[in-house]
């Protein structure tokens, strides 16, 4: 079975990584430290390739600078340093978010994603009403016959399952029509892949060696451009079971900025996957 784990890491003939070095440089009152991950390339695409340090925060605030195999230190420094404002910014936001990967308690006020939007959980008591879930002007209204007591367990014991089950409905249809679109770039695969869906902890999803694929509901949480690059992911592997060169010139084929779109999906990971 060949799977699309979180956040793998990608080695390829065409771009290899390597990473040992780190550094630091101050900004104000803050001392900011980085990995720094060298990019080993063949010289015909490196010359058609910008040479440049490209700079990226992540949300746990770690700090990486991808740069040429052959870029020295002060040229590290001095792009770090330009971009230093933007850095210690992005940084405070996402100190601001770490709120939001704690575990969920299911109260009002929490953030829920859905196809890459954030909404604000309300939870309603209304005896009349059979217990749903409705989006509505950027909340997810949750609505229960009874009062929920203030414990913590009971209150995941009766919102989370509800809203388990409205992601997973939510995720079999969207998937649905998703799968749907994307088939046409495909044209390696015959009939319609079967699919079902079920929630992974290190997985977004899986092809098995018979073609059937396997996605995470949580997906459903991401932009529609992260669940096409995993569902086309999925599909490539039917034509090729590994991650071979062949793979990856396939799935740019089909999607020619899926580094981009999944650098996107692996930032929010954590977040995405927070219960």
């Amino acid at each position: 079975m060949t799977k699309l784990s979180i956040a793998a890491a990608i080695n390829t003939k065409e771009s290899r990584t390597t990473t040992n070095e780190s550094g630091v440089f101050t900004y104000g009152n803050d001392t900011i430290h980085y990995d720094v991950i060298r990019k080993f390339q063949p010289a015909d695409t490196a010359k058609k390739q910008a040479r440049k340090v490209v700079i990226k925060v992540h949300p746990d605030q770690r700090v990486v600078a991808t740069v040429p195999h052959d870029a020295s230190e002060d040229a590290i420094q001095e792009a770090m340093q330009k971009r230093a404002r933007w850095i210690c910014q992005s940084i405070d936001e996402f100190a601001k978010q770490k709120d939001t990967v704690l575990p969920k308690s299911y109260v009002s006020g929490e953030t829920q994603f859905y196809l890459g939007k954030r909404y604000v959980l309300k939870v309603i008591i209304d005896a009349k009403q059979v217990p749903n879930i409705k989006l509505s002007r950027g909340k997810l209204n949750v609505t229960l016959k009874h009062e929920i007591s203030k414990d913590i367990d009971d209150r995941v014991a009766r919102v989370k399952p509800l809203i388990d089950k409205w992601y997973q409905h939510k995720a079999k249809a969207i998937f649905h029509e998703r799968l749907a679109e994307l088939l046409p770039k495909t044209t390696w695969v015959t009939g319609i892949p079967s699919f079902r869906v079920m929630a992974m902890k290190k997985q977004w999803g899986s092809c098995s060696a018979k073609g059937n694929l396997m996605l995470n509901p949580h997906l459903v949480k991401a932009p529609k451009e992260c669940i096409d690059y995993v569902i086309l992911h999925e599909l490539c592997h039917i034509a090729e079971h590994n991650h071979s060169e062949r793979f990856w010139r396939l799935l740019t084929q089909v999607m020619p900025n899926w580094k981009q779109v999944k650098v996107k999906l692996d930032d929010m990971a954590e977040m995405y996957l927070n219960e």
